[in-house]
Order: C-alpha cells, then sequence, then structure tokens
C-alpha cells in the first residue's frame, strides 16, 4: 500500500506507515483504527513492547480479553491499523489531511471480506469513517457530539457495525481512568457483538 496524494498538511510524509506484519485477512472480525503512527517508526504496533503496544496491551486486558502480545490479538481476529498512515507533527491533525488520507483507509478495509466491526480509537478515526460514509451514501456514520454521549448508540457503515471510542494510545492513556474504563468497555462490547454473530 503507498500514498500517492501531495496535498497533506501537519503530517510527516517521510513516516508513512502501515501495518507490515503478516495478516489472515479472512480471520479478521474487528478493525481497531487508531489515530496515527508514531514518529519513531520502532514505536509502532508490533510484536515488540512499544509504547503503542503496551497501552493496547493493557486496553484488551481491562476489556477482559487476556492478550501478551500482537499476535494474541490478531489469534482472537483483531486487526490494528491507523486512521492517518503519517506521523502528526502537532496535536491536532488537518481535517482536509483527514478526509485526503481517509481514501487510502478505505482501501485498506476493503481487504477485510469477513470484517464485522470498526473501532474507532479517537476523533481522527470517528472523522476518518465519517468521510468515507459520506462518499459511500451521502450521510456521517457518527453524529456529532462529545464521544462520551454518543458511544453507546448504535452506528453502521453498510454492513459494519461501528464503535466511537476513544485514543487507547498516548501517555494520557494511563492518567485519564474513566476514559480508559470507556475504552475497556467498548472492546468489550465489540467483542460480544461478533461474538453474538458466530
Amino acid at each position: 500500500m503507498e500514498c500517492k496524494t501531495n496535498n497533506c498538511y501537519g503530517v510527516e510524509k517521510s513516516g508513512f506507515q502501515t501495518p507490515s506484519w503478516e495478516v489472515d485477512y479472512d480471520n479478521v472480525k474487528i478493525i481497531m483504527i487508531s489515530e496515527a503512527p508514531p514518529m519513531d517508526s520502532k514505536d509502532y504496533f508490533s510484536e515488540n513492547q512499544t509504547d503503542y503496544m503496551k497501552t493496547t496491551i493493557q486496553a484488551f486486558n481491562d476489556a477482559g480479553l487476556e492478550v501478551k502480545g500482537l499476535r494474541d490479538i490478531m489469534g482472537i481476529g483483531f486487526q490494528i491499523t491507523t486512521a492517518i498512515k503519517c506521523p502528526k507533527i502537532d496535536y491536532n491533525i488537518p481535517n482536509n489531511t483527514i478526509k485526503s488520507c481517509s481514501k487510502l483507509l478505505e482501501s485498506e478495509l476493503k481487504l477485510y471480506p469477513n470484517a464485522k466491526v470498526y473501532l474507532l480509537m479517537g476523533d481522527v478515526a470517528i472523522s476518518a469513517i465519517n468521510n468515507i460514509a459520506r462518499k459511500q451514501s451521502g450521510k456521517r456514520a457518527i453524529p456529532n457530539g462529545s464521544t462520551y454521549k454518543i458511544r453507546d448508540g448504535e452506528y453502521m457503515l453498510g454492513t459494519i457495525r461501528v464503535f466511537p471510542s476513544y485514543l487507547q494510545t498516548g501517555k494520557n492513556y494511563l492518567i485519564e481512568k474513566s476514559k480508559r474504563n470507556m475504552i475497556a468497555n467498548d472492546i468489550h462490547r465489540a467483542w460480544e457483538y461478533i461474538s453474538q454473530k458466530a
């Protein structure tokens, strides 16, 4: 997968990164969409205990899904990716960049024929999916509003159930206990949803 767009701002294009591990595409039922890759590629999701993986593993364990690493996460039917494929330069990512990168995300999501859930980890992932939804149906998949107010609603993108949640990476994850609890709950609800579909 490569990006052919040159009109992205607020990101470091040289840091372009997508999941590089071997994937059983047919086995993926839930795609966890995070925000953007880290500036240092060594901190990306991997089997190693990177910063991204430590909090992600903690989130799964908090949700009652005992995992020790990326292989365990993938073994239970999850895939992890990012809405934006280049590291962000500042705290916020421009809307035009999210919209532009959502085209690449849309192509990526088509690789998973049996996916039933998109777990949207944070505002950037929610915005990216809404861009894809507008392109496909002319309307948003997730309504406007604070995540804590809308996260319990039932939302769909075509036949895919969509769960808006909070970002599970970054230093704030361990500090903001209420968000951490909501993230665990959202992962658990997504897991229950696919378990009922099995």
